[in-house]
């Protein structure tokens, strides 16, 4: 039986996984995906790309711009519907990204979200992974896997034959029903499963049904069924989704999902084509730990949650990048092996609050007799998308930090354990944000009299083999709208320190008598050193 060895094996090729496996691969960590269906999905399935995981894409060359081309609709003007169809009057608003909601993003952040279907998104995720080297392998399905101390070996199948792979980590991004999750008896809670839903791909006529409505989604609610549908610009395909019972996937045949379509569109002789129909289940279940020995969860793996809110996609893409660069770090040998162990105590929280979030609006957006059991929705929705904190041993917290996870972007403090805020920088004549010097590795920002802070680092980064990027603030790069000390809470000799995903590890406010000293132990802790 053929044998290879890799760093990392990803099982899954959906966004968690296509996510990790190219940020592993632009930081240059061999990696193969194994994936059992012939390629990426057909269907739109999750829709739109938040804006923290396009910060976490962004570094990679290319990918801001590829997603941005699908179509950047949803920075100005998705909308959110309830109606018994499409043709029905006065449809009830639940939701509008406009400029009154989202208006704040470039104020906080350098990218805008992007409106576009996961199919495509998949797409480019796959052709970058692989242009950059990721080994990714559709049609092939992982067997078995057995952990030791040492690495993991796993058995995968592809064209009716079997072969060996040892790896030194596994991340298992294979969905709801995730067979790496049952084959490790992972324990997990929520309510589980809600329903079941039957994806109706379909090309048909809609101008004059969506001209000047500016309404992309709709959750319709009528006698005959509950679903969504998700419209494009007129001519072209459309996706229609219909709420059913595990009884019914047998009935939807392509005489009932075209009857579907047309009363979800109001038209009865409408000229429907089917394309494409597929099932999937939706449910609240959360895993109540991400790491097992070397393998580790990921999106739906880890959190699946009912889509309405938008969220579960890009929360993949986040934990796919996540885990990169803290994979790398430890491969690299910067990175002690605990230190892998901050992944379970920094997204579970995040996956918890984002699910649990979606489940409060399905509860919302469900018939009112159905709002049963159902958390109350988040009190600030923006908090969630922008304004998320971690608290791990990866963070050196300031005395009385009150522990919170959630902050308000709008109002960045540069606290440990926050998101480094978006500052506008002048680098050799040419606009960047501090977004932009955070991914390649750590970053020390010092205050334009904090050069002993910066020459500390180049000290303490030789000395433990860590990859540490310094940065005097007024020095080396000019602070254009001379914000940077207020966002970072930080004077003339402070200095922050910036972990590879842009959050703030730890900070000084002020100078320190023994720079040198106080970077090495912070350093050491934060990297389970």
């Amino acid at each position: 039986m053929k044998r290879e060895h890799v760093p990392v094996l990803v099982v899954g090729g959906g966004y968690a996984g296509l996510s990790t496996a190219l940020l592993l691969a632009w930081r240059q960590v061999p990696v193969m995906l194994v994936e059992r269906h012939a390629g990426t999905s057909i269907q739109p399935k999750a829709f739109g790309v938040g804006p923290r995981a396009m910060e976490l894409l962004r570094p990679v060359p290319g990918m801001e711009r590829a997603l941005s081309e699908i179509w950047a609709g949803i920075g100005d003007g998705m909308r959110i519907a309830i109606a018994p169809n499409l043709g029905a009057p006065d449809p009830h608003m639940i939701v509008s990204n406009s400029e009154d909601e989202f208006g704040f993003l470039p104020e906080v952040t350098p990218v805008l979200p992007i409106g576009a279907p996961q199919a495509e998104v998949e797409r480019i995720l796959r052709a970058r992974a692989e242009e950059l080297g990721a080994d990714l392998r559709f049609a092939t399905e992982l067997v078995s896997l057995d952990q030791d101390a040492e690495g993991v070996t796993a058995v995968i199948r592809a064209g009716g034959a079997d072969s060996v792979v040892r790896a030194s980590y596994v991340v298992a991004a294979d969905g709801y029903r995730s067979p790496v999750r049952g084959m490790l008896g992972m324990p997990t809670t929520g309510k589980g499963e809600l329903g079941q839903m039957c994806s109706i791909m379909f090309d048909a006529d809609l101008t004059e049904l969506v001209r000047e409505r500016e309404v992309t989604l709709w959750y319709l609610q009528n006698d005959v069924f509950t679903g969504v549908i998700l419209t494009g610009t007129g001519v072209g395909a459309h996706v229609l989704g219909v709420n059913h019972g595990p009884a019914e996937s047998e009935t939807f045949t392509e005489e009932r999902c075209v009857e579907l379509v047309r009363i979800a569109t109001g038209v009865p002789g409408l000229d429907v084509r089917v394309l494409d129909k597929a099932t999937f289940a939706m449910a609240h279940v959360l895993a109540e730990r991400y790491r097992d020995g070397r393998v580790f969860l990921a999106g739906d793996a880890a959190h699946t949650m009912p889509p309405t809110g938008g969220q579960g996609g890009s929360t993949a893409i986040e934990d796919g990048c996540d885990l990169a660069w803290r994979l790398w770090l430890v491969l690299s040998g910067q990175a002690g092996p605990d230190f892998l162990d901050t992944y379970d105590a920094e997204r579970r929280p995040i996956g918890t609050l984002t699910a649990d979030a979606q489940l409060a609006n399905l509860g919302v957006r469900m018939p009112p007799a159905l709002r049963t059991d159902y958390p109350e929705p988040l009190d600030d929705p923006i908090g969630a998308l922008l304004g998320r904190r971690h608290h791990s041993t990866a963070i050196l917290n300031e005395p009385g930090d009150d522990g919170s996870i959630l902050e308000d972007p709008r109002v960045p403090t540069g606290r440990p354990g926050s998101r480094a805020p978006h500052v506008v920088l002048d680098r050799d004549g040419r606009r960047i944000s501090t977004i932009d010097l955070f991914a390649s590795g750590f970053t020390l920002l010092a205050g334009p009299r904090g050069a002993d802070w910066t020459r500390a680092g180049r000290l303490v980064a030789e000395r433990l083999g860590v990859r540490l990027t310094r940065v005097v603030v007024g020095e080396d790069l000019v602070d254009v709208e001379g914000r940077w000390q207020e966002r970072y809470g930080v004077d003339e000799g402070g200095a922050v320190l910036v972990r590879p995903d842009g959050y703030v590890a730890w900070r000084s406010p002020g100078p320190h008598p023994d720079p040198e000293t106080t970077l090495d132990r912070a350093l050491r802790h934060i990297l389970s050193r």
